[in-house]
């Protein structure tokens, strides 16, 4: 755990991306409550601290990728302007550390300008959009300038594949990366000592693509952005007001962890941790995509919602250990034709009553006792929901992952103990310990030529 007081990403997901395991110790009605009120140490005004605490910046266009350094790739045009292994600069040889396979691949790079962070940030997250065809994949690093002027190394936030074939690397986070100042943790790149004062003040972006010797295939990369946040610490956010006209509900389909409960424990033990890859799945659909009959071919046809098995294997971190990986989420989901995928994190309900509002829902990320969310029936360390619109009251509908089945996913939940499970980032288990909370975190997924008032919607989040 950091000075701050944050619980570090690993430990976060490690215990529950998902809600098994959390309930078994919460069952008894003393763990149920919440326990006596303690005060904020952080104090009510830095909670209720009103700057932007958060910034997400895309390379997507054409211009963008031209601004780059390249070395071996190209920039190529369309609707959907991405780069690609033009000549490549090298070889080098990897060895999969979860196969053991040693292997010789041809590469290209591509190196952001300078993004110098309106938000001085404790916390990075780098998300991506990508395709790689079979015996392809990318890497992605970032590399920080503190507000010392001193500099991290470049640290790798994910090496990527939406394939897991012979032919292909196992998708992986990369542990053990600290200079002393800041850390890795699975996807996110924490400062170590935020109470000290230093922060990121710039980062550039790498990434760098594979493919097999003396093949012409390559990766495309459409999309590669990063969030910068400085989220104070705090047990209470303010409450927000509904904003826009309310009771608004997107028509998204329901599926539940529940079901898969003992499929493919390979996969992060099976469907009662599958809240990550269950909620993508629920947006990708809601968006007309599926996966084909081929890509479903592996799964027992016994199983229900074999494309929920399809998202939990095709978003799994071999590292990690889990599907709870937030970028490799985004990434999944822009593997469908015409999809992007973005981790940002938002500052209060009323963003997403906009997003709603244009008709892109909103996946979050939220920890909570049992007895904090009125209507939940469990308590979790990290869960993913999806936010589907808002009650005339201003109420947060939400299709919830972790119902018994998918009829009873569909849940309405209390605004404001909804919206402060979310955007705190201190929280009390049931042992009283402090442990850390999302901050806000979430994914948008929304299509590739968005609508323009969704197009305006996003442009106002950062997001273009």
């Amino acid at each position: 755990m950091t000075s701050s007081g944050f619980t570090p990403r690993r430990s976060v997901l490690a215990a529950a991306l998902g809600v098994a395991g959390v309930a078994a110790v919460q069952t008894a009605s003393a763990a149920d409550a919440p326990g006596p009120a303690r005060p904020d140490p952080t104090g009510s005004s830095r909670a209720k601290k009103a700057a932007a605490t958060a910034e997400y910046h895309g390379w997507t266009s054409r211009t963008d990728w031209l601004a780059g350094a390249a070395k071996g790739v190209r920039a190529e045009a369309g609707a959907r302007p991405g780069i690609v292994i033009s000549r490549p600069a090298g070889t080098v040889d990897y060895t999969d550390p979860h196969t053991g396979t040693k292997a010789a691949w041809e590469y290209a790079t591509w190196t952001s300008p300078v993004r110098r962070l309106t938000v001085p940030a404790t916390e990075a997250i780098v998300s991506w959009n990508a395709r790689t065809p079979a015996g392809t994949w990318i890497q992605a690093e970032l590399k920080g300038t503190y507000s010392d002027s001193t500099a991290t190394p470049w640290y790798v936030m994910g090496r990527w594949t939406s394939g897991d074939g012979g032919d292909s690397i196992r998708r992986t986070s990369v542990d053990d990366q600290s200079d002393d100042k800041s850390s890795v943790w699975t996807d996110t790149l924490a400062v170590d000592d935020p109470a000290g004062g230093l922060r990121l003040t710039a980062y550039q972006l790498r990434l760098t693509l594979y493919r097999k010797p003396g093949t012409t295939r390559t990766p495309t990369v459409w999309r590669v952005g990063a969030m910068g946040s400085d989220v104070p610490d705090r047990f209470e956010v303010p409450a927000s007001k509904p904003g826009l006209p309310t009771g608004r509900e997107l028509a998204v389909p329901r599926y539940s962890q529940e079901i898969h409960k003992g499929q493919y424990p390979e996969y992060d033990n099976g469907g009662e941790a599958w809240c990550s890859p269950t909620s993508s799945q629920m947006i990708i659909e809601f968006w007309g995509r599926k996966p084909t009959a081929d890509d479903l071919a592996w799964v027992n046809p016994d199983y229900a919602d074999p494309q929920v098995c399809h998202a939990a294997r095709a978003t799994f971190d071999y590292q990690y250990d889990g599907c709870g990986n937030w970028p490799f989420n985004a990434a999944y989901a822009a593997t469908y034709r015409d999809l992007q995928g973005v981790v940002t994190r938002l500052g209060s309900l009323n963003d997403v009553e906009k997003l709603v509002a244009a008709g892109i829902p909103v996946i979050t990320s939220q920890s909570f006792l049992k007895g904090e969310l009125t209507g939940a029936g469990y308590g979790t360390a990290g869960h993913l929901m999806t936010v589907i619109g808002f009650t005339s009251t201003g109420d947060v509908i939400a299709n919830d992952p972790a119902s018994p089945d998918n009829p009873s996913v569909r849940r309405v939940y209390k605004r404001r103990e909804w919206e402060n499970i979310w955007l705190r980032t201190k929280r009390y288990d049931a042992n009283g310990q402090v442990k850390g909370g999302s901050g806000g975190v979430c994914y948008l997924y929304f299509p590739a030529r968005p609508t323009p008032t969704q197009a305006r919607v996003l442009r106002g989040l950062g997001i273009r």
